[in-house]
């Protein structure tokens, strides 16, 4: 049964995904040959409408094979024409599915700092390059500062629509070996990064609403895509908090960086408390 599962769900998952491709080919071609604002006003509201109806028709499958127990809060006062500086626990590129279940359409679709590896991911990369994510190089020398040139121009991009831009603050996913490799001052977590929310915070933060932080849990164990795929997703917890950003952290300087990290710290023992309270909750029925 789980492999009729994974192979219903891998047949929609590529033709969504090659229709959706298809869908915004001439879109990014005249962003690319015609770059000036109103034409990109009129092609990003194309091309943000497109993966809307992509994300669709993931829950759909997602949702089908899967007999999961949601429990979901925090969504109240979300609006789709907001700005959103949005972060989040990273377990599992399941994430990605389970953040997109559960804001599409209530907020602006989610920009994902990417690295720049990912651009070169058939179909997908082009796609990402045209919904202007961020690409980001890791370490430093000439092409970083280059890939960090153009995130900037990427969140510059944003304000000529709502956005919600997405960081996974921890920078990659959680492993206990991760964890202890770290010495993570959390129980639950690794430690969070500033870099990417620090880029969009300087470059477009008085736009913001607020920051959207999201906390993920699966009580079943941490799943994998195949798993997700497959009908073993098992159940999921999802708790939005929405709080308001500190203007000072908009500014970009050494002492807003450090005032910065430290403002994420904090989200970020809140956050770990969560995670613990949640793990200790008995079960649902």
């Amino acid at each position: 049964m789980s492999a009729l599962k994974f192979v219903f769900s891998a047949v929609i998952l590529v033709l969504n995904t090659l229709l959706f491709c298809a869908s915004m080919t001439p879109f990014a071609l005249i962003k690319l040959l015609l770059p000036f604002a109103p034409v990109r006003r009129a092609t990003d509201r194309v091309l943000n409408f497109i993966p809307q109806l992509w994300i669709s028709v993931n829950n759909f499958w997602l949702m089908a094979v899967n007999r999961s127990q949601w429990q979901v809060r925090g969504l109240e006062g979300l609006r789709p024409d907001g700005w959103y500086l949005v972060t989040s626990n990273h377990l599992s590129w399941v994430d990605i599915l389970v953040l997109q279940r559960v804001l599409n359409r209530r907020i602006p679709m989610l920009k994902f700092f990417l690295k720049y590896e990912l651009i070169y991911v058939p179909v997908l990369g082009l796609a990402w390059w045209a919904l202007d994510f961020p690409f980001m190089r890791r370490g430093g020398g000439a092409n970083a500062r280059k890939d960090l040139k153009a995130a900037r121009e990427a969140c510059e991009k944003f304000r000529l629509l709502p956005t919600s831009v997405m960081s996974f603050a921890e920078g990659t996913r959680f492993t206990t070996a991760k964890h202890a490799d770290q010495q993570s001052p959390y129980q639950h977590l690794l430690q969070p990064k500033s870099g990417g929310l620090g880029m969009a915070l300087s470059t477009i933060g008085e736009l913001f609403t607020g920051l959207v932080d999201v906390t993920l849990v699966y009580p079943n164990g941490t799943p994998s895509f195949v798993d997700a795929m497959s009908g073993r997703l098992g159940n999921v917890v999802v708790v939005v908090r929405q709080q308001p950003i500190p203007p000072d952290l908009f500014k970009n300087g050494a002492r807003q960086r450090a005032q910065l990290q430290s403002w994420l710290d904090g989200v970020w023992q809140s956050k770990d408390a969560l995670i613990a309270q949640i793990k200790a909750a008995p079960p649902n029925p």
